[in-house]
């Protein structure tokens, strides 16, 4: 059996995207729809025209909804195979009416999760049951009943019954069915790695059995190497949508992680400029150009090529900075109209809106190890500047400060061993990735110097402590005045001398920022 007409349809929501438009598409080919709750007020008010569970079932919805589609007149109609006579014959006997499409998408429970203060009540209150239920009946069912879990599904299959005057075909059906599958797959890992690491205080920890199912969005031409496979997984472009320029790779999406991360720190309007992973140049100011200016200027070579992000609607002023020189990838929470247009222009150009912020809470940083993966809650720990300790004799000028704030916090994105040497709108050098403090030093010195900036009045911020003072010195004979860094070693006392010896404002954060 190939195609399947639907005459009737089941339709209970979290999700009401869509949802009014589509009932009433079917119900344009004569489908009779039956509904729950919030959907079936959402469908009503929209004019479509569809009847209660309670209805069908001859039962009211009980405690407080808990109880509504779990009944044999619902999973009677859902489970029957249409070919068996036996079972056409115990429907009929029992007055039941066969289910063809089922439409539900599932309490939110990942997105309650990963708010902040929420009880263990409020998200058991969110794990959905009879969803689930009505999915895996039908998609187990899936040669007689079409199953929709994904509101970006339904234009296609009105297409499909639009083409098949009102029937789906059987391919369709078992690609809905499988999508269902994933999807519920997933929903009961994240409970799983929720509950397993929560007690009942809603204290948590990383799960004791770690889950992950995640659909495939996309196969990428190659990984980080030509030779190397890749895909992505997941809801990457929910987040992240390509306006224009060829498809993302593996090393663009990384990038692209990366310097939105980096720019997410930041409340004024701030540019950060990007190359593999680590940031080459971070400018804040009152507009977007003065800020790119200002981020372009660190490591005008390295920024050829390079991914820009930015923390604001991107102006035309900026725009025509950025278009002077080769960019991979520009990133944006959206675009002027002639903006879009003017970048269109350079067709290599890859532009990107970032519609939703990255997700907090709950999300974990994962690397494969041999055997396994590691697992990390991500790290999102505020500096809170109340909490720094003045460790020189001089204590650090306001201006200094909030040098040592901004370099602190691009600090925190760039590979360890990371120096950044900064003022308080710019960075003016970066060393980053080194197998020492102090070749990162001279290094970010370096670049300073081939770029042509002064680095006498600069600040220094180090991810972690200070093993030597000879990272220190470097950092006084380049001109910095000031340094922020964790504290820790052994030998602080011997840092925190040279310092003095310096007449260089120390700060200590008790804070380390490995990023490997």
């Amino acid at each position: 059996m190939n195609e399947i007409s639907i005459r009737r349809a089941l339709i209970s929501v979290s999700d009401k995207h869509g949802i009014a438009e589509f009932a009433r598409k079917l119900q344009e080919y004569g489908v009779d729809i039956i509904s729950t709750g919030g959907t079936l007020k959402t469908l009503h008010d929209a004019g479509v025209e569809a009847r209660s569970i309670s209805e069908v079932t001859g039962f009211p919805e009980i405690l407080d909804g808990r109880v509504k589609t779990l009944h044999p007149k619902i999973h009677g109609g859902l489970l029957a195979i249409a070919d068996d006579p036996s079972h056409v014959q115990q429907l009929k006997d029992l007055d039941i009416t066969e289910i063809d499409m089922v439409v539900v998408n599932l309490y939110p429970f990942e997105r309650t999760i990963a708010g902040s203060g929420v009880s263990l009540d409020d998200a058991i209150e969110q794990i959905d049951v009879g969803g689930p239920t009505m999915l895996r009946a039908a998609a187990k069912n899936f040669r007689f009943k079409t199953v929709i879990v994904n509101p970006a599904r339904y234009g296609a299959v009105l297409e499909e019954m639009g083409r098949l005057k009102g029937c789906v075909a059987e391919s369709t059906r078992f690609s809905l069915a499988k999508e269902v599958f994933l999807h519920t797959s997933r929903y009961d890992g994240v409970i799983s790695n929720y509950l397993s690491a929560v007690d009942v205080d809603s204290t948590r920890a990383l799960p004791e059995v770690f889950t992950l199912t995640l659909p495939k969005a996309e196969q990428l031409r190659y990984g980080e190497n030509p030779h190397q496979q890749a895909a992505l997984y997941g809801s990457f472009h929910t987040v992240f949508a390509t306006l224009h320029g060829k498809e993302l790779s593996y090393n663009n999406i990384v990038d692209i992680q990366a310097a939105v991360e980096l720019s997410a720190e930041f409340t004024v309007p701030t540019v950060v400029i990007i190359k593999h992973t680590n940031p080459c140049g971070v400018g804040s100011g009152a507009t977007l150009a003065e800020a790119y200016a200002k981020a372009f200027a660190t490591d005008t070579k390295s920024a050829f090529g390079g991914i820009t992000a930015v923390n604001r609607p991107l102006d035309m002023e900026a725009a025509l900075l950025m278009d002077k020189v080769f960019t991979e990838v520009i990133i944006a929470p959206s675009y002027a109209p002639d903006v879009l247009e003017f970048l269109k222009k350079k067709k290599d150009r890859r532009l990107i809106r970032q519609d939703a912020p990255l997700p907090t809470g709950r999300a974990l940083q994962i690397k494969t190890v041999a055997g396994g993966v590691l697992v990390q809650s991500p790290d999102a720990l505020t500096l809170d500047e109340n909490a720094l300790r003045v460790v020189t004799k001089r204590a650090p000028s306001p201006a200094e400060q909030s040098a040592m704030m901004f370099a602190w916090k691009v600090a925190k994105h760039v590979k360890s061993y990371a120096i950044v040497y900064g003022l308080s709108d710019r960075t003016i050098g970066v060393g980053a990735g080194q197998m020492s403090r102090f070749d990162s030093s001279r290094i970010a010195v370096s670049k300073a110097k081939e770029a042509g900036l002064d680095l006498h009045g600069t600040v220094v911020a180090s991810d972690a402590f200070f093993p030597f003072a000879d990272g220190l010195l470097e950092a006084v004979n380049a001109g910095a005045t000031a340094v922020i860094q964790p504290g820790g070693s052994v030998r602080d006392a011997e840092v925190i001398a040279a310092a003095d010896a310096h007449d260089i404002a120390m700060l200590f954060t008790g804070i380390r920022h490995f990023r490997h």
